[in-house]
């Protein structure tokens, strides 16, 4: 199994894309043990052979559906009319519209693509530091795959057999405190900086205009949080119904949605599902080779004789979380490292529910960390800033993510009110 593991480290340091570096990593593992590679696969198609699965490119596509229909400027106003006119205003423009397209997309990377090429060059063009707007941009996206519907949270739910429903229910409040945390790190810079704020409060006339508009996009949570709740579909369906929404919302009531935006749209969701579903089929294979190899047990004994306290294991586990998110994509991330995180949590007591969160939520900061962050990527590349400069802006806004996390991983409440409270956990 060593041979395996040093495989798949040389792979990913030549630059091999992680799921070809799990599936060849794996064949390494088979020739070594003399095991036919035919059961290759075997194990991928058992790896895919989900019906849940098919959450993934329905939530997706909704996503896409919604980016081309064009709510970030709508979304953007609906803030605007309730934080604008606080210093700092496009600053929390900026991160409350996030926690708005939160509830969407589920997507980090989505949230930068869409609301960066507007909001950045507005806060540039009202006076903040472009350096700054594209850090507050990059890191606002991160509440985006907190805050319910989240892909990684359905991609959790599938490896470790939890409920999808009260993993979307935990992301509420945790997504909720991280958006409160940035905007309080934004009030602080923007009163030393004095940046701008707007020059009025709106009418109510713009206020009602403008949350009107707002509302509708902002209708697709509450539909399958509340029909997965009230048992009227399961989150698999609910993911169709999203797309269904998504269709109704952009081609009869907004009417902004060509065939050529719904082709592009499939065309975007054909891609990212693919790569998805390729990095867990190849990841079953690794897997499959690590439980025959008893890893996960080993590494559960292993935990249990080192660290005696849950507080200490939840700190290094959140210290070595975040060290590879700085250098593995999230998804990778997951399939890889939760099976082995179950297994050594388990003993501690630490709900599996929970543990998806505070996993999750670390992943995610990885994406606005250097070197390999794409959110921080994206952002940079819209303001036209060099990352240095982009990631030293950045630095409060991480200080301000990691003492939430601290937060959501020591005080357990914050992710378990609403599953207790809906009946998903005793």
């Amino acid at each position: 199994m060593l041979a395996t593991v040093i495989a798949f480290i040389i792979f990913l340091l030549i630059g091999v894309p992680v799921s070809f570096s799990l599936g060849a990593s794996s064949l390494v593992y088979l020739l070594q043990k003399g095991i036919s590679v035919g059961l290759i696969a075997q194990r991928m198609f058992t790896g895919l052979d989900s019906f849940p699965f098919m959450a993934i490119p329905f939530f997706v596509l909704s996503g896409e559906l919604m980016n081309h229909s064009g709510i970030s400027k709508r979304l953007i106003r609906m803030a605007d009319v309730f934080v604008g006119r606080l210093r700092g205003g496009l600053g929390h423009v900026n991160v409350l519209t996030s926690m708005f397209f939160a509830g969407i997309t589920g997507s980090a990377v989505a949230d930068t693509s869409s609301e960066g090429p507007i909001i950045i060059p507005a806060m540039i063009d009202a006076g903040y530091d472009a350096d700054y707007a594209a850090a507050i941009t990059c890191a606002s996206s991160v509440i985006g795959p907190i805050i319910p519907p989240s892909i990684p949270f359905v991609v959790y739910s599938l490896i470790s057999s939890t409920s999808v429903a009260a993993l979307f229910l935990s992301g509420f409040l945790p997504g909720i405190l991280l958006g409160v945390s940035q905007m309080i790190a934004n009030a602080i810079i923007s009163k030393k900086r004095n940046y701008p704020r707007a020059p009025r409060w709106p009418t109510f006339k713009e206020m009602g205009v403008a949350v009107l508009q707002g509302m509708v996009p902002l209708m697709m949570p509450v539909i399958i949080l509340g029909g997965i709740l009230g048992g009227i579909f399961t989150a698999t369906e609910a993911s169709a119904v999203a797309v269904l929404y998504a269709l109704i919302i952009s081609l009869v009531v907004y009417r902004n949605l060509g065939w050529k935006d719904v082709r592009e749209a499939f065309i975007s969701t054909a891609k990212t599902t693919g790569i998805v579903f390729l990095l867990i089929a190849c990841s079953n294979v690794f897997n499959w080779a690590l439980v025959v190899e008893q890893i996960p047990q080993n590494m559960a004994f292993f935990v249990a004789k080192v660290f005696t306290n849950k507080y200490l294991l939840l700190l290094a586990m959140n210290v070595m979380l975040l060290i590879v998110g700085c250098f593995m994509e999230g998804t990778a991330a997951l399939i890889i490292l939760v099976p082995i995180l179950l297994q050594i949590t388990k003993p501690f007591g630490i709900n599996p529910i929970m543990l998806g969160t505070v996993v999750v939520l670390n992943l995610m900061i990885g994406l606005i960390t250097p070197p390999v962050g794409l959110c921080l990527f994206i952002a940079c590349n819209i303001a036209k800033r060099p990352i240095e400069k982009v990631a030293k802006a950045l630095v409060p806004f991480l200080i301000a993510s990691v003492a939430t996390l601290l937060l959501v991983t020591y005080v357990e409440p914050i992710s378990m009110f609403l599953p207790r409270l809906f009946g998903y956990v005793r």
